[in-house]
């Protein structure tokens, strides 16, 4: 009898609380009637979808470290670079590590390539990298593109090591972000300035 009274006890204290995260949810929606649970909880997640979409398009043109790691090299116009033929834009974003930084060098001093700029920004533990470079050699198109493909690769490279791989990474830990990983070529770049 007393284990019946427990339980009905705690159930009903889970739909007090179960309740209450309604009514919040329901304060945070505009006004449209009664809403059923289901109603109510698919207007909220279309609402933080747009939020989110709203807050990556508001973020564009600025250089602030996303939630997903992403690897990035595409085409990228500078009127202050002059003469210079062939520039491309790469950008590296995902958790911070102590050795990321030395490992980014080590990567990019290997290759044939001059850097025109660099910068970086942190936040919440996640850095975002980015560099415009040039070839050191005198070349045409298909040199610069083989190039940015080898930038590309060495980046890539950066981003695995930063991830630990799953059967050696304790399980108490998070799952490693998603990985986003594009290039871009020129029809479809933009040549927005940072």
């Amino acid at each position: 009898m007393v284990a019946l009274k427990n339980h009905s006890e705690a159930e009903r204290r889970r739909r007090e609380r179960i309740n209450a995260h309604l009514d919040t949810l329901r304060g945070l929606v505009p006004p449209n009637g009664k809403m059923d649970k289901a109603t109510l909880l698919a207007e909220v997640i279309r609402q933080v979808k747009e939020l989110k979409t709203n807050a990556i398009e508001a973020s564009k043109g600025f250089l602030i470290p996303t939630d997903a790691d992403e690897v990035k090299v595409e085409p990228y116009n500078d009127e202050e670079a002059g003469d210079a033929d062939f520039l491309y834009k790469a950008s590296i974003c995902c958790e911070y590590r102590p050795e990321l930084m030395s490992d980014l060098r080590q990567a990019l001093d290997a290759l044939p390539l001059k850097m025109l700029k660099a910068e970086i920004s942190t936040l919440g533990g996640r850095l975002k990298n980015v560099i415009v470079f040039t070839s050191c050699k005198e070349g045409n198109a298909e040199a610069s593109q083989t190039l940015a493909n080898d930038v590309q690769q060495a980046l890539n490279s950066v981003l695995e090591k930063a991830s630990p791989s799953p059967e050696y990474s304790p399980r108490t830990t998070l799952p490693n972000k998603r990985q986003r990983i594009s290039f871009l070529d020129s029809s479809s770049s933009s040549s927005r300035e940072l």
